[in-house]
Order: structure tokens, then sequence, then C-alpha cells
């Protein structure tokens, strides 16, 4: 939140830039020698006027796509945000940069909200970020209408999608924008949406007459790896103890009671796990959220609300200890992972229960007959990356309409392709089991007819004397677990939504049980056993990968040192001060002046001047240990 200070700053500061070019304002104000494919033609596309929606990867550069035409059009730009959170650390940021950015939300007071309107009226902003429920009041809409206006950028933009999975009713209203303010450009920009999202995009926002930039959805920074779900807090623990010591992450849960018991556990060995979930006490939310951004190797154990937009760039791996509903919602909880470009982790355990679950939820939904059939669309897609024995991120990117045209190499079946088998017979007496316990029991129960188990329940029931009873004694307990994920993944079996998980046949299976179709099954792996130190992905070591780059390790503490010490002074998180990525060029080069300095990738002219003399004693310090 803002201080006084920041409120008389911002009143105080001198006007903005004057007109640059985009590549000037791009090196002088950011840092960068040049831009990134197709961000030099969204940019010029929004300065000259025109609207634009962009479809571009989380870390592909989304922001700059509107910031820098903020920069040079004249008035102040308008930023569309879905949480507060997002505009506070965007806000943060661009403000380290010398630029004059603010933000209106609930978290103002009277006064701090009557001086950014000010500001915004008197043309003394660059950039001004507000949410949707905000921007649609009649007094903010009046506050516009007075104001120089350069743009309207919304941001997360799939959040207007009624079948996405961030659906926000205040960005259908949105539309509104080109009608009450037709000079001004608009750019809606989002990380995820499939083509259908696309389209409903463009209608619900009015820009069906804007250019479309679709960049590629590839992230080969990120390894995808995805495992059967034996044990899920081992796992995570074994996973967290080979590859990620020390570094910072997201665990992803489904329920608020999974989310406190999984921050328990990682805090019990050791780690500095933090809960994130609508039930804890905002004041504690925010807290939380705050040491994730500010600290190093902090675990934050959340539900899906947690880290829309967060711009943290070293997350190091994100992991799912359950089933996401779709693809769209993977790839974006899976995004906030190596937003820096260093080799990051996206990691994921999946069971029977998870696809039970969720396919129970679905059909027991109250949404209607079109919702449940475009859910259980996009529920089969991410089963179906699940349970693929080719290149995972072929299918992500096939998903979201890109092409990879070779296996990546970069994922768990890529580096360790999965065996098959020919699981017909043994598909045969499932389904049959199934049908002859009635289609009235859960897995557990139809496993221990198949394998002849002999207690009280089966007594009962009178199980013992059918047909299936025994036959599958060849496999064991986990194996028959395999089969019977695959085939209700696969829809050919269903749980019964008004009961409690029992097995049903679907009609999908009919030429399966009358022998007309063979099928091949994926043979899960035999978990390793780890030794702490050990990895189970081919000794890889994501955090470490990056750690191992840097030769100079005392220097590199040192540079780290000298952003946490100014980090804590400005009150802001340390990569706001510099990302890694620039710490890095800095060690490498050893720059020592200011104009050698501003060479450095990351270190544009407001930062050089403020923090530049720091960094460069900080580096003659290092040149004579």
């Amino acid at each position: 939140m803002y201080t006084d200070h920041d409120f008389d700053q911002l009143l105080t500061e001198p006007p903005g830039l004057a007109q640059k070019s985009p590549e000037q304002v791009l090196h002088d104000v950011f840092g960068y020698e040049s831009f990134r494919p197709l961000q030099g033609d969204i940019v010029q596309e929004v300065v000259n006027g025109g609207d634009a929606l962009v479809l571009m990867p989380t870390g592909g550069g989304k922001s700059l796509c509107y910031q820098v035409p903020a920069l040079v059009r004249p008035g102040t730009a308008i930023v569309v945000s879905p949480l507060i959170a997002l505009m506070q650390d965007q806000v943060a940021a661009l403000r380290e940069l010398g630029v004059r950015a603010a933000f209106l939300n609930s978290s103002m007071d009277f006064e701090q909200a009557r001086a950014t309107e000010y500001a915004l009226t008197t043309g003394e902003l660059d950039l001004l970020y507000c949410a949707p429920e905000r921007l649609i009041q009649p007094r903010t809409l009046e506050l516009l209408h007075s104001a120089s206006l350069s743009l309207f950028a919304i941001d997360e933009a799939h959040c207007v999608s009624q079948w996405g999975h961030d659906f926000r009713s205040d960005y259908l209203q949105l539309s509104m924008l080109a009608e009450a303010f037709p000079g001004v450009p608009r750019i809606a920009l989002t990380a995820t949406a499939d083509e259908r999202t696309r389209k409903e995009i463009a209608e619900r926002l009015s820009l069906t007459h804007a250019r479309h930039f679709v960049s590629g959805f590839d992230r080969p920074n990120i390894q995808y790896r995805i495992t059967p779900k034996t044990n899920a807090n081992k796992q995570l623990l074994a996973f967290i103890d080979a590859e990620h010591q020390g570094d910072c992450g997201i665990v992803y849960c489904l329920s608020r009671n999974k989310v406190d018991a999984t921050a328990r556990l990682l805090s019990s060995k050791g780690y500095t796990a933090l809960p994130y979930h609508a039930g804890l006490d905002a004041a504690e939310r925010a807290r939380n959220q705050e040491r994730f951004l500010r600290e190093d190797g902090v675990i934050v154990v959340a539900t899906i609300a947690f880290g829309m937009g967060i711009d943290k760039p070293d997350v190091r791996f994100v992991a799912h200890l359950d089933l996401p509903k779709s693809l769209e919602a993977y790839y974006q909880e899976t995004g906030r992972a190596g937003r820096d470009g260093k080799a990051s982790t996206a990691w994921m355990v999946y069971g029977l229960q998870d696809v039970i679950k969720l396919r129970q939820m679905l059909e027991g939904s109250l949404g209607n007959d079109q919702f449940k059939r475009v859910e259980r669309q996009k529920l089969d897609a991410m089963l179906g990356l699940c349970e693929v024995t080719g290149c995972r991120r072929q299918v992500l990117l096939r998903y979201f309409g890109d092409q990879l045209d070779a296996p990546c190499g970069n994922c768990d079946t890529c580096l360790t392709p999965p065996e098959t088998w020919d699981g017909t017979v043994a598909v045969q007496k499932a389904l049959s089991c199934v049908y002859r316990t009635g289609q009235r029991f859960g897995v557990n129960y139809v496993i221990d007819v198949l394998r002849g188990s002999d207690n009280e329940r089966i007594r009962q029931a009178g199980h013992q004397a059918i047909s299936t009873y025994g036959i599958g004694m060849e496999l064991s307990v986990t194996e028959w677990k395999s089969v019977f994920r695959q085939l209700v993944a696969n829809g050919y079996l269903r749980a019964d939504p008004e009961g409690y998980g029992a097995l049903q046949l679907t009609e999908n299976c009919r030429a399966l049980l009358k022998g007309e179709q063979a099928i091949e099954l994926r043979k899960d792996p035999v978990p390793a056993k780890t030794s702490g130190s050990k990895s189970t992905s081919g000794n890889r070591k994501s955090g470490a990968a990056v750690r191992d780059q840097i030769t100079d390790h005392e220097g590199w503490e040192a540079l780290r040192a000298c952003r946490k010490a100014l980090a804590e002074q400005q009150g802001v998180p340390p990569y706001v001060i510099f990302h890694d990525t620039t710490l890095f060029d800095m060690l490498e080069r050893k720059p020592t002046t200011l104009a050698e300095l501003a060479e450095v990738s990351g270190v544009g002219a407001a930062k050089l001047e403020k923090y530049g003399e720091h960094f460069l004693q900080a580096l003659r310090e290092i040149g004579s240990a």
C-alpha cells in the first residue's frame, strides 16, 4: 500500500518524459536493448491508435506491450487489473523505474483516493491501475471523461470468458469502453485462451476489429512432469528435497484444509511454507504474500486463488497435489514458474480419485447441458495430457493452437518414455467385474473382488460366487488402480454423480467388452527410492542448475545482499530493484563505471541513477576481496 510519502511524491514529481520513440523508452526506462518477437509490432499498433488482442505466454513480456505505449502516447493509460496485490506489485515496480504510476482500489483511504484522482485529472500520471468493478462505477467513468487518456489496457482478459477458469462478471461490462471512449485505443492481454476463448474475448470486449497478436505458448525452460499419486505428501517432500531445497515455489491444492495441512507438513520438515486461501484472515493472506514476494526460499501452499499476475521471476517450481480442472488452469498456474527464463519444474501427482472427484463435481453441478459439455471437453483434454505416452509439451501447445514440430526433450515422457502394454484382457475383466457387482461399488471394492479378497463385505454381498471373483490375481492393487484410472480418464467408466463414487459402464466400453477393440495401457513407473540428495528425474536439480552457472559465489551473494538491503529501504520485493538475470549479467560484465553499468540488461536510467553507485561499490568490494 502507498505511504503518505508516496502520495506527496506523486504530486511533486516532475512532468513525464518528453515524447520518445518506443525503442528509446524501452532502453531508457526499462533498460532493454530490443523488443522480443511480436512486442515491437504490438507496441507500434497501439502507439498508432489501433486496438489489439494479445495472447502471450506468462513471462513473455505482456506488460511492456501497454507500458511502453503508455509512455509514448500523451495522456494517462488506464490498466484494468483483477487483483489488488497485482496492482500494488506492478505499480511499485514502475515507480522504481521513475514512471508516474498509481492505482485506485479498496485498500486506499479517502485522502489517498482523492490524491490519486487529482493526479489523474491534472495529467500527473502515466499509468493508473484500476479493478474492473471500480472502473465501471459512474463516479470513476465521470473522472475518466475529465482526464486525458492515452489507452485502455485490459489485463488477464480471459476473465471475461464464462467458459474460463477465472471468470469475473465485472469484466463483461468492459465492452462499454468502446462506446464511451471511442477515440482511445484498447489492448486486451492474456496468457491462457484457446481458440473458443479468444473469439469470446474479442466479442465480449468489442474487439472484433482489433488486430490479433498470438505469440508462441511454449515455455521451454519449464520441465513438465506428471506422476501417479501414491502418497502425495511423501512424494512432494521427496521432490522438493531432491531438487529444490532452498528454492521458492508454489504448491497448489483444491481444498483449504489440504492447504493448511500441507503447509504444516512442509514447515515441520524445516521449509518456510505459508498457507494462502480465502478462509484466512485478510491481513494474514496479505502478510504471507508479502513474505513470498520479498524473501528467498519461501514456499506458498495455496488454492488456485493465489498467484494471478504475480511478477515474481524466481519461482523455481510449481507443484500440484490435485488435478486442475482444465489445461487453461494448468498452463496459467504452471506458468508462474521460471518467469526469469531459468530452468524450472512443473510437477504434479495425479490419481484415480482426482478423476472421479472432478467428474462427479462436473456432473453434479447446476450448469446447463451446454456448460457441462464444454467442461467435459476441458476435463478430457486435461486427462489426455496426464495419460499421454508421447511428448507432453506437444499436447499442451496443440491445445492452444500452437505447434511443436519435434518432441521437446524436456518433459518426463521425453526424458523417460513410458512403457505401454496390451491391457485388453485386463480391461475386459475390470469392466465385467463392475457390471457383475451391479455398478454399485467403488474402485477399491471392485479390486478386492477381482483379487479374490476374503472379507465380510464381499461375503455379505455374495460376490464370492460371481464369475469375476478372483480372476485378477495377476495384477497388484496398484496396477489395478492404474487400469481403472485410465478407464475413467478415457471415458470407459464413470463415477455415479448421485452416489459415493460407484463405478458405472459407459456406452464407450461396449466394443471392449465384446472383444471388437483392443486397448494399449500406460505402464506406470515404479516409484524410485530417493535418499535426500538424489533426483528422481535424471539427477536434474532445477534450482541448483541456476546456481551452477555462478562461478563467483561470494560475488553473487554480495550482489544479492546489496539488492536486499536496498529493497528493505524502499519497502519493495528484491526483484523490483533488479531481477536475478540482471545480477547475473552484472557479475559477468563486472562494470566499473555508470556508463558500463547502463549497458547491463535491465538497468534503466532511473535505476541507474538511484542504485548505480551502490552496485558499483559492491562490485569494487568483490574485486578487491
